[in-house]
């Protein structure tokens, strides 16, 4: 098992490694406590905040990541709510995998909240995507729903177990999961933050899946 230090240097590592946040690296901290990372700093973009929030997450023995990295647009021509949401307005119709007419966006002080409804969670996920990236943009709310078709259960689980088995990144033989309805739920132990992040993101591209319970532990010690 890593030691606290041994955790966070590796963390700071794959911060630094970041392409998006190279530049920036001395401005954000790092601490860490028996899997536990809490990321501390300023960025001048939410999507830098994301980055650094993701790169922790791929580090092995991360459990848990708590961000405290606040936003900081001085020096940045400033954004007014109504320029950021043209700016939505415009990603999202020039984005081929969003139905723009069925989102809804809403910005207050920066922070942009997404409503509407969709069918599948690819969509979900390129809408708040476009946002990421905006200049202005301080947060984002994802509140859009997911409607799929419903299929039959069995076949949604045979579809799940498939996607499992092919995905190199994953032990499929680690994860158990069943299926109820249009819920999903994920169980078992893997090594990594980013193994049990790639395990729910194979769930929730099934059709007809509208809940993915994500109860998978994280071990690092699995094959050390």
């Amino acid at each position: 098992m890593k030691t606290n230090d041994e955790l966070q240097k590796d963390v700071m590592a794959e911060i630094k490694w970041d392409s998006l946040l190279r530049d920036v690296d001395p401005q954000i901290g790092v601490s860490a406590k028996d899997g536990v990372i809490t990321l501390s700093g300023v960025v001048d973009s939410y999507i830098k905040k994301v980055a650094a929030e993701r790169a922790a997450q791929r580090v092995r023995g991360v459990k848990v990541v708590a961000s405290d990295i606040e936003i900081s647009l001085d020096g940045v021509i400033p954004k007014s709510d109504t320029d950021i949401a043209v700016a939505i307005r415009n990603a999202l119709k020039w984005n081929s995998a969003v139905n723009d007419d069925k989102i809804e966006v809403k910005v207050d002080k920066g922070w942009v909240t997404l409503d509407g409804e969709v069918q599948w969670s690819y969509e979900k996920l390129s809408a708040q995507n476009n946002v990421e990236g905006l200049l202005g943009v301080r947060g984002i709310t994802n509140n859009i729903r997911i409607k799929s078709k419903q299929i039959d259960t069995k076949e949604m689980k045979n579809k799940i177990a498939a996607a499992f088995h092919r995905n190199a990144a994953l032990d499929a033989n680690a994860i158990k999961f069943e299926v109820k309805g249009d819920r999903v739920t994920l169980k078992g132990t893997v090594s990594s933050w980013a193994e049990k992040e790639s395990a729910e993101q194979i769930a929730w591209s099934s059709p007809g899946v509208l809940v993915v319970d994500n109860q998978i532990e994280i071990d690092s010690e699995i094959y050390a």
